[in-house]
């Protein structure tokens, strides 16, 4: 019986193997990929997240020893009643914590998806609906498909 596979073509096990190996491969350099890209990302909200923090912590701690100092500076400098001093010592606080919030906001708002990544992950799933078997060589006799599905077999 003559062997349906030359040297030139490769066996289905080949085939699979190799397949496998390349299909592996483009999983690990789309994994690099979205590493590479979301490093960027997370280093922007890494900076957001710490404005935020600071901005609650300066709010937070603060607040009851700057709101004293400023309420009493301003009653030495003017003849207010010292509830209307500690009003605007709160509101400073407030407007300091509003700006601290704003600069997070803008931190946060460059923060953007991975659209190198998804892009790639969307093609290559696109390229996997479009493939289609390796057809079989057209001039293989019946006997030698037999022989094929055989060896599968066993």
């Amino acid at each position: 019986m003559s062997d349906p596979f030359n040297g030139a073509e490769r066996s289905l096990g080949q085939l699979v193997a190799s397949a496998t190996a390349e299909m592996s491969a483009l999983v690990h350099d789309e994994i690099a990929l979205a590493k590479a890209e979301i490093r960027q990302d997370v280093k922007r909200g890494a900076m957001g997240s710490a404005a935020g923090l600071a901005a609650a912590v300066v709010l937070l701690f603060s607040l009851p020893m700057l709101s004293f100092a400023f309420a009493y500076g301003i009653q030495a400098w003017s003849d207010w009643h010292i509830s209307v001093c500690f009003l605007l010592s709160f509101a400073a606080n407030v407007l300091l914590a509003v700006l601290l919030g704003l600069v997070a906001y803008a931190k946060f708002r460059k923060v953007k998806p991975p659209e190198k990544s998804i892009a790639s992950a969307k093609q290559t799933a696109a390229i996997m609906q479009n493939v289609k078997p390796h057809p079989r060589p057209a001039d293989a006799t019946a006997q030698d498909k037999a022989v094929v599905v055989a060896r599968s077999s066993a």
